[in-house]
């Protein structure tokens, strides 16, 4: 008998200065990956790259008993007003550290060394797992296909971050 998975509510944030819901790809890619692998969108947002506004609208997330998982895309580069890793990091309890460096390492194989540039990363914060990744729809489909498809899914085997979120089966606290 095979363990059924265990969908997660998952809220995705855009952070951008110019995208709205019409013209933001990575936003709806991610919404899109999450529900056809069977997980439900909480709640998709965009705001715009201020770490307080972003602090503000992940921090609500955390703080929320409806979200176990929060997608973040955008802000995670070193132009302009990214500043993502500067909102989140210091939210979270525990950072997951293995993940910017598997993410980088999957990306080098589409953009070579500009992979360098993305200062993506990931946490847990109040058994909630935040995934922060880049703008681009190419770097969302990386990271999800490549990584959080498995990870985020209750079924994987020999562990995931689906488990540390779900009550009762994770290790809270």
């Amino acid at each position: 008998m095979s363990e059924s998975m265990i969908p997660l509510k998952i809220a995705v944030l855009t952070i951008s200065d110019t995208r709205d819901f019409n013209s933001d790809r990575s936003g709806a890619l991610l919404a899109e990956r999450l529900t056809e692998s069977g997980h439900e969108l909480a709640e998709r947002r965009i705001v715009v790259d201020d770490i307080y506004r972003i602090r503000a609208a992940v921090s609500e997330w955390i703080a929320a008993s409806d979200v176990q998982v929060v997608l973040t895309t955008g802000g995670t580069g070193f132009t302009g007003r990214d500043s993502t890793p500067e909102a989140v990091s210091v939210l979270l309890d525990k950072r997951i550290e293995g993940f910017g460096e598997q993410f980088r390492q999957l990306s080098w194989h589409e953009i070579g060394s500009s992979t360098i540039q993305s200062r993506c990363l990931a946490g847990l914060a109040n058994a909630t797992a935040i995934f922060c990744l880049p703008g681009s729809s190419g770097a969302c489909r990386t990271a999800w296909d490549g990584l959080l498809a498995e990870q985020l899914d209750s079924r994987h085997k020999p562990c995931n971050f689906a488990n540390l979120v779900i009550p009762g089966r994770g290790q809270h606290g």
